[in-house]
């Protein structure tokens, strides 16, 4: 099965939404398979963000996404990276489908809730930022049969 990485940002935190988010992506029959809360340092978030090293964006996201405490996550599922994205919408809220997590939670791409990797490449990638290979659960869904054909 395919691995992602999601991380509800600050803003979602703030607002009350982890057990929101964190119900879509259960109710969808993706596997939580590892879950932190946590406040990331800037050292994190720079190795999180490093593509944008250099972009005129890059230190205000780096402000932003410590700013306040994070849940990291790692969900595992059928095509989960490609669904997952589907699921939070477009990166920019006013271009997210109604329904999608942005679409119906976020107004400011500065505030947009949540990160989702963009490839598997990327879910690997972040997955060793933030978790210890111990630090997934390896179990199995009784209803997984239900979910996955």
């Amino acid at each position: 099965m395919e691995r992602t990485y999601l991380m509800i940002k600050p803003d979602a935190v703030q607002r009350g939404l982890i057990g929101e988010i964190v119900s879509r992506f259960e109710k969808k029959g993706f596997k939580l398979v590892a879950m932190k809360f946590l406040r990331l340092t800037k050292e994190m978030a720079e190795k999180h963000y490093a593509e944008h090293v250099g972009k005129p964006f890059f230190a205000g996201l780096v402000e932003y996404i410590i700013s306040g405490p994070v849940v990291a996550m790692c969900w595992e599922g059928k095509d989960v990276v490609t669904v997952s994205r589907e699921m939070m919408g477009a990166t920019n809220p006013a271009k997210a489908a109604p329904g999608t997590i942005r679409g119906t939670f976020a107004v400011d791409i500065g505030r947009n809730v949540i990160h989702g990797s963009d490839s598997p490449e990327s879910a690997e990638r972040e997955l060793a930022i933030y978790f210890d290979s111990c630090e997934f659960v390896e179990w199995d869904r009784s209803v997984q049969a239900w979910i996955v054909e």
